[in-house]
């Protein structure tokens, strides 16, 4: 039997894909994210979202005419619960690299205001420093890492974020284990790390959303 560790907790929907699998499946949060208070910027031209807690954090802090701008955003998850909620989506991606190519085309003259977490990626602020292009970094929710130690005995482990992969090492070593990762981002932490460095067992999903990473583990272990 093929026992895995999910670095976050999933929801029942994709849990039973593993147990319809014959997977044995071991969930433990290793980071939490907490909404904080912020100051909204002046008005500008569209919204950057590249998370849902981003969207949901917004949501919580009652900012006014929230919904008169319409966004861009990373992850066909983040732009199914900003259409859910209300938000006009106009431009979505994948990565942050290939919306900034989206942004560059059709968008360098106008401004934004770009919702994230306390830990976020370059990309974006970089990219807009040095295109001198308008825009508002405003943190609403905070990432910490919540570590624990594995007593289980498993055979692959799925990431879903760098913060996580920093959390379970604090405790947990890979030991070939077979990892299963959302995305290039989360892939490249994991292959960053001296004592992970070199680590061959890294499968990363087609598309950079949970259910994907899924299917990786069912296709890897049929």
């Amino acid at each position: 039997m093929v026992n895995i560790l999910a670095t976050k907790k999933l929801p029942k929907a994709l849990k039973k894909k593993f147990a319809d699998a014959k997977i044995v499946l071991v969930e433990k949060n290793f980071i939490q994210t907490k909404s904080i208070s912020f100051e909204t910027p002046q008005p500008k031209d569209y919204f950057i979202f590249t998370s849902k807690q981003a969207v949901k954090s917004v949501l919580k802090s009652d900012v006014k005419n929230v919904h008169s701008i319409s966004c861009l955003c990373v992850g066909s998850k983040t732009k199914r619960f900003l259409e859910k909620k209300g938000f006009s989506v106009i431009e979505s991606a994948d990565y942050a690299e290939d919306l900034i190519q989206i942004i560059d085309s059709k968008y360098k003259s106008n401004s934004f205001i770009f919702f994230c977490g306390n830990i976020r990626k370059n990309t974006i602020p970089n990219y807009f420093l040095q295109n001198k292009i308008t825009y508002n970094e405003v943190i609403v929710y905070e990432t910490k890492p919540k570590p624990h130690q594995v007593k289980e005995k498993f055979d692959g482990v799925l990431f879903f974020s760098p913060s996580g992969v920093n959390s379970f090492l604090e405790n947990n070593t890979l030991e070939n284990k077979t990892c299963f990762c959302i995305g290039t981002t989360t892939a490249k932490t994991l292959e960053n790390i001296p004592e992970v460095s070199g680590y061959k067992n890294i499968i990363i999903a087609s598309q950079p959303t949970v259910e994907n990473v899924i299917n990786e583990v069912i296709k890897y272990y049929k």
